[in-house]
C-alpha cells in the first residue's frame, strides 16, 4: 500500500476534506507572521493549501505546524500569483507576447520560479493562457494576446519554465494553467460577465492553449469565474470531467479561483453552500479557493446524498499526488533553503532589461528624432509616467518592491550622462486639474527633444480592470496637444496593460512606442531602445483598434459574401471609421528595413503526413543590424467550413547586419492544414492553400505561393 493510500485510510472525513481547504493567509495585508486563527485550522487538519504566504522563515513556521503538530503530518501546499517575475519583476505577459519568442519566455518562468521556491512557495497560478481580442477587459495584460497559437506556444514554454525537468526539485514551481476557459470573451469586456460562444470559437480558439499545457504537464488547471452559456466553469462538467479529464487526460489538480465555489449560489445555480460544493466537486475541482465551502458544506453533501466517499476520496488522492511530486513528504523544507536571494540577483535583472527593451513596440516613426544622438545636449522629459516607478510593475507585482524599479527618468538619465535632462509631470495620471500643465511647457522651451511618458496606472489593468474608454486618463491628452502645438521634436512613451484608442496622437507625435509594464528594468529597457542602444524588434501579440467602437478586433477573420472594400456602400464596413485597426497584429517598427523576395513553397503540392519546405530571403536595406520577425499565415482557400482569412502557422526570427541579407525557413508538416469539419471533427481536406509570409498581418507586407493538397 503506497503512502496515499495509507494516508487517505487513516483520515476522518473533516481530515479529507481539509486537504481540498485553500485559506487566504493575511501575510500579504500584514506581513510576516500574521496568521491569527489559521494555526489552529493547520493543526487540526482542516487546511491542506496556503495562498499567499511566503518568506522562507513564514513558510517553514506554518509548515511545522502542519507536519509536526498535526496528526497526520501532512505538509501544506503553499501557493502565490506569481504572474511574470517574483522579486524581480519581469514585463507583464502581453508585453512578453510582444517577443514571440519561446526560450525567453521560458527562461522568465524559470527565473521566477527560482526566487518564489527560494521563498517557499511550491505552486505559482500561472500561466494565464486566455485568449484576448478585447481590450477593454482588463485581464488581457495578464495573457498571450489574441491568437490560439501564439498562445499555444507560451502554454508550453512558461509551464516547462516554472517546472522544470523534476517537479520534486528545490526550484520547480508548479504550474497552474488558468482560466479554464474562455475568460477572454467576456461580455463586453467586462470582468466577471457571462461568455457565449460557439462551440466551434471554442474549441479552435479559447481550448488549445489548455491542450498544450495539458501536454507540457501543467500540475494544475484553474476554472474560470465565468460561465459558458449559463454553465458556471467551476461545475461545467462536460468540460472539466469531459473534455480535460476523460479528452485529454488531465490527472492534475483542479483548483477553484479565490471564493468561486461559493460563487455558484451568485450564478443561480447552488441554493445553498452544500449544494455549491457538491456541484464543485462532482465536476472534478478539488481544490476549494478561500469560499470555504468545502469544510463547511462537504461533509453535509456527503449526508444528503449529493457527492460519495468516492468522489471526495478522488479529489483527496490528487491533491496528494501533487504533494509527493513536489517532493513535499520527503522534505517538507526543502523550498526556502536551496541558497541565498542574491546569487544571481544580478543576472536575472540583466534578463529583465533584455526582455523588456525586446518587449517594447515600435508603433509610429517619421524617422527624425529617433534614436536619440549621443551628441543630444538637452532633453525634456514630460509626463505623468516619467518617475513613476511603482507603475512599471504593473498589476501583478507579487513579492516585488516599487523601490527596486527603475523609472523612465532614471533610465535615461542613466544612458544619457552628458546631458541635460528637465523633468516635469505636467498633469496627474488620471486627475483633472491642468494647472502643471504651463511649468511642462517652460520645461521643454529649451529641450531639442521631448520625451512624453503618458499612459495608465498600473491599476487600471488587470483584474477588476475593465475600462469602457480606452483613450487617455485624466488631462493627459491636453498635455500632449498643448506639447505638440510648441514645434518640437515628440517622442510618446506609452506606458499600459491594453492597447489605448489614441488616433490623433499617433497623427502628431514623431514616434510613439508601447512599453506596456515592463518590470523592475523598465526605465534602462526603455532608454536602451530610445538611445538605440538596442534596436526595436518587439511586435503586436493584438490588433490595435482605431476606436472602442470597433471591439472586438482581431486578425483572424473569416471571410464574408460581402469584405471590405473600402468606397463601397454594401460591404463589411464603417461609416466613420475603416474597418482596418490602427495597427495590424504583429505590427512593430524598426531602425533597420527589412525587405521580403523570393518565397518558395517545395514541393507546391503534397500529400497528407508529408511536409513542405517554406522559405523566404530577407534582406535589411538599412545601415543598422537589427532583428526581423516573420510570420507564416495559411488560408485554405475552399472547404466545408469556411476558414479564416488567415491562420498563423509560426514564425521566425532573423538577425542580420546592415545591407546583409538571409534566409529564413519553415517546415509546414500538412497535418497543420486540418481543421474541425462541418461536425467539429478533426478533417484533412483536398485542395488549394495559400501561403502568405510577412512581417504583419497587414496583407500589404505579404509574399504568397498557393499549395495543392492531393487526394
Amino acid at each position: 500500500m503506497g503512502r496515499t493510500d495509507t494516508l487517505l485510510e487513516a483520515m476522518t472525513i473533516e481530515e479529507k476534506v481539509g486537504q481540498l481547504n485553500m485559506v487566504a493567509s493575511t501575510l500579504a495585508i500584514t506581513g510576516p507572521g500574521q496568521l491569527g486563527d489559521i494555526r489552529e485550522g493547520i493543526r487540526a487538519g482542516r487546511i491542506g493549501s496556503l495562498l499567499n504566504h511566503w518568506g522562507a522563515d513564514e513558510v517553514h513556521s506554518v509548515q511545522r505546524l502542519a507536519v509536526e503538530e498535526s496528526r497526520l503530518g501532512i505538509p501544506l501546499l503553499l501557493g502565490l500569483d506569481v504572474i511574470h517575475g517574483h522579486r524581480t519583476i519581469f514585463p507583464v505577459p502581453l508585453a512578453e507576447a510582444c517577443l514571440f519568442a519561446p526560450d525567453l519566455w521560458e527562461k522568465t518562468a524559470r527565473a521566477a520560479a527560482e526566487e518564489a521556491t527560494q521563498d517557499g512557495v511550491a505552486l505559482t497560478f500561472a500561466p494565464m493562457l486566455d485568449v484576448a481580442r478585447d481590450p477593454r477587459w482588463g485581464r488581457i495584460v495578464e495573457g498571450p494576446g489574441e491568437d490560439p497559437w501564439v498562445a499555444s506556444q507560451m502554454a508550453a514554454a512558461k509551464t516547462l519554465g516554472f517546472q522544470g525537468g523534476d517537479l520534486a526539485a528545490a526550484n520547480s514551481l508548479a504550474a497552474t494553467a488558468k482560466h479554464f476557459c474562455a475568460y477572454g470573451g467576456v461580455t463586453a469586456g467586462r470582468e466577471y460577465a457571462s461568455v457565449d460562444v460557439s462551440e466551434r470559437t471554442l474549441r479552435e480558439i479559447y481550448l488549445p492553449p489548455f491542450s498544450a499545457a495539458v501536454a507540457a504537464r501543467t500540475a494544475a488547471v484553474m476554472p474560470a469565474f465565468v460561465d459558458l452559456a449559463g454553465v458556471p466553469m467551476t461545475a461545467n462538467v462536460p468540460l472539466l470531467q469531459g473534455w480535460l479529464r476523460r479528452q485529454l487526460g488531465f490527472q492534475g489538480v483542479l483548483i477553484s479561483d479565490y471564493n468561486a465555489v461559493a460563487e455558484l449560489m451568485n450564478h443561480g445555480v447552488a441554493a445553498d453552500p452544500v449544494e455549491a460544493a457538491a456541484l464543485a466537486l462532482k465536476a472534478g475541482v478539488d481544490v476549494d479557493m478561500a469560499s470555504g465551502a468545502y469544510v463547511r458544506a462537504l461533509p453535509k453533501a456527503l449526508e444528503r446524498g449529493l457527492v460519495t466517499m468516492a468522489e471526495i476520496d478522488a479529489s483527496v488522492r490528487r491533491v496528494l499526488d501533487l504533494k509527493q511530486r513536489l517532493g513535499l513528504f520527503d522534505d517538507p523544507y526543502r523550498r526556502g533553503s536551496a541558497w541565498p536571494h542574491s546569487d544571481r540577483d544580478s543576472e536575472r535583472r540583466e534578463l529583465a532589461r533584455d526582455v523588456g527593451r525586446r518587449a517594447i513596440v515600435l508603433l509610429t516613426d517619421r524617422g527624425s528624432i529617433l534614436p536619440l544622438s549621443p551628441e543630444i545636449r538637452r532633453i525634456a522629459v514630460i509626463g505623468p509616467l516619467a518617475e513613476a516607478s511603482r507603475e512599471m510593475l504593473g498589476p501583478w507585482a507579487s513579492a516585488g518592491r516599487a523601490r527596486n524599479a527603475v523609472s523612465i527618468l532614471e533610465g535615461l538619465k542613466a544612458a544619457l550622462p552628458k546631458c541635460r535632462i528637465d523633468h516635469a509631470s505636467g498633469v496627474a495620471i488620471a486627475g483633472e486639474s491642468t494647472d502643471g500643465i504651463s511649468r511642462a511647457l517652460a520645461v521643454c522651451d529649451g529641450a531639442q527633444a521631448v520625451v512624453l511618458c503618458l499612459g495608465e496606472s498600473a491599476a487600471m489593468s488587470g483584474e477588476a480592470a475593465s475600462r469602457s474608454d480606452l483613450g487617455l486618463p485624466g488631462r493627459q491628452l491636453a498635455l500632449a496637444e498643448a506639447i505638440f502645438d510648441r514645434g518640437k521634436p515628440v517622442v510618446v512613451v506609452l506606458s499600459s496593460g491594453r492597447p489605448l484608442t489614441l488616433p490623433k496622437l499617433f497623427e502628431r507625435a514623431d514616434a510613439v512606442l508601447a512599453t506596456w509594464f515592463l518590470g523592475v528594468e523598465a526605465g534602462h529597457a526603455i532608454a536602451d531602445v530610445l538611445t538605440g542602444r538596442h534596436n526595436p524588434s518587439g511586435k503586436l501579440p493584438v490588433s490595435w483598434p482605431r476606436s472602442v467602437g470597433q471591439i472586438p478586433i482581431f486578425y483572424r477573420q473569416r471571410p464574408t459574401g460581402r469584405p471590405t472594400k473600402v468606397g463601397e456602400h454594401y460591404s463589411s464596413s464603417y461609416l466613420d471609421v475603416p474597418a482596418t485597426p490602427q495597427f495590424p497584429f504583429g505590427h512593430g517598427l524598426s531602425y533597420s528595413r527589412f525587405a521580403l523576395v523570393d518565397l518558395r513553397c517545395e514541393p507546391n503540392a503534397a500529400k497528407a503526413g508529408e511536409f513542405v519546405e517554406v522559405s523566404v530571403t530577407v534582406r535589411n536595406d538599412a545601415a543598422v543590424a537589427g532583428e526581423a520577425t516573420l510570420f507564416l499565415f495559411v488560408h485554405d482557400l475552399v472547404a466545408s467550413v469556411a476558414r479564416p482569412i488567415l491562420e498563423l502557422k509560426g514564425v521566425r526570427k532573423i538577425s542580420l547586419k546592415g545591407q546583409e541579407r538571409g534566409r529564413a525557413t519553415w517546415r509546414l508538416s500538412t497535418d497543420d492544414l486540418s481543421f474541425l469539419g462541418p461536425n467539429l471533427e478533426p478533417v484533412l481536406e483536398p485542395g488549394r492553400f495559400q501561403i502568405h509570409v510577412g512581417q504583419s498581418a497587414d496583407p500589404d507586407s505579404f509574399l504568397t505561393q498557393v499549395v495543392e493538397l492531393e487526394p
